[in-house]
């Protein structure tokens, strides 16, 4: 493919998913009073074009995307102006509680807070921050740190595409954004992303507060009840699907074989919690837990999650407050695929970089 840019009439932005093996877009018209949906597809690519959260292969992938634009598209995207994902892992999120101070004074004071918290040296970081809060006393700043081999090699691909990028954003805080349009709750939620290889985390109040992942998905339950029980990957699919956590003939096997993932789930689920609870100034606690994503499709997960955390657990449908006006919506297979890309368009130009 050449250089050769994607071209489209000037509107609002849209947003794009750049995720390990695919990319999702999704337009929605947010001056609308029903956020209407314009456009959406999604595309797979060669999944060895990213390594570790780094674009390595840009060609590739916009190849890809261009036979996404020309073949693939559910209605139209007609803007170049973008905000894309970056994968959640490779970004650091954190709270912090300072007092009230001067813009520079409080630019050096993140950047004080990051070199203590943040396991990467700065001069390899862009970090980026907001006010979230305040009160009398405080104000509450989210920190968003990425690395900048990953940011800039995601740039590298945008320009590639001759797309205008006004934001970048961790997946998980784009999921979160959907969400929280589709349920509209003030409690403080546990909001869990289970994606194809990685399951992304994030407690919601009023912002996201905390956030974090573990190296697990769909794919790799897949793979452990083909390892465990002797079978192929079809058959270790069907078994996934129909089966699940639910009771069942095979409910005990399926448990078993899946340990290892459920042990190290709920045991960042809680520390998770915990953090965000030792640390929480008028002491709330989480009180729901949503999932969405592929995984999240799981017979018996949300039961799952409600007895080990004894907290509330469901699965989130992102789109009850959206309109796909006279375009036909995804299938219900395909629905949490658009998750991100959905978020990322509601959320308007904010994020790492803008």
């Amino acid at each position: 493919m050449n250089n050769t840019p994607l071209f489209f009439v000037d509107k609002p932005v849209f947003g794009i998913d750049i995720s390990q093996t695919s990319v999702k877009v999704m337009q929605i018209d947010t001056a609308s009073k029903m956020h209407t949906v314009r456009g959406y597809g999604h595309i797979n690519f060669d999944d060895r074009a990213i390594k570790q959260g780094v674009v390595v292969d840009p060609e590739t992938i916009a190849k890809a995307v261009y036979t996404l634009f020309s073949k693939h598209l559910v209605g139209a995207i007609d803007t170049k102006r973008v905000i894309s994902s970056v994968p959640s892992a490779s970004t650091f999120n954190r709270i912090l509680s300072l007092p009230h101070m001067e813009k520079k004074d409080l630019d050096e004071a993140v950047r004080l807070e990051a070199e203590q918290y943040i396991p990467v040296p700065l001069e390899d970081l862009y970090l980026d921050y907001e006010i979230v809060k305040k009160d009398d006393n405080n104000i509450s700043v989210l920190m968003v740190g990425a690395p900048k081999k990953v940011i800039d090699s995601f740039m590298v691909l945008l320009d590639l595409l001759g797309l205008e990028v006004v934001g970048l954003q961790p997946s998980i805080d784009a999921v979160t954004k959907i969400i929280m349009h589709a349920e509209g709750t003030s409690v403080p939620t546990l909001i869990i992303d289970f994606g194809s290889y990685n399951s992304n985390m994030a407690i919601y109040d009023s912002t996201v507060s905390v956030a974090g992942s573990i190296s697990s998905g769909g794919e790799n339950i897949s793979e452990l009840i083909s390892k465990s029980l002797n079978v192929t990957s079809r058959q270790a699919y069907t078994i996934k699907t129909r089966y699940g956590l639910d009771p069942s003939k095979r409910q005990k096997e399926i448990i078993g074989a899946l340990s290892p993932y459920l042990k190290k789930l709920i045991s960042e689920i809680k520390k998770i919690i915990r953090f965000y609870e030792e640390r929480s100034v008028k002491g709330e606690k989480v009180g729901q837990v949503i999932t969405v994503g592929g995984g999240a499709n799981l017979p018996g997960l949300s039961t799952y999650l409600t007895d080990q955390l004894r907290l509330p657990a469901r699965r989130c449908d992102p789109w009850q407050n959206l309109n796909f006006g006279t375009i036909q919506p995804p299938h219900p297979l395909e629905t949490t695929l658009y998750t991100t890309a959905a978020g990322l368009s509601l959320a308007g130009p904010r994020g790492i970089l803008s």
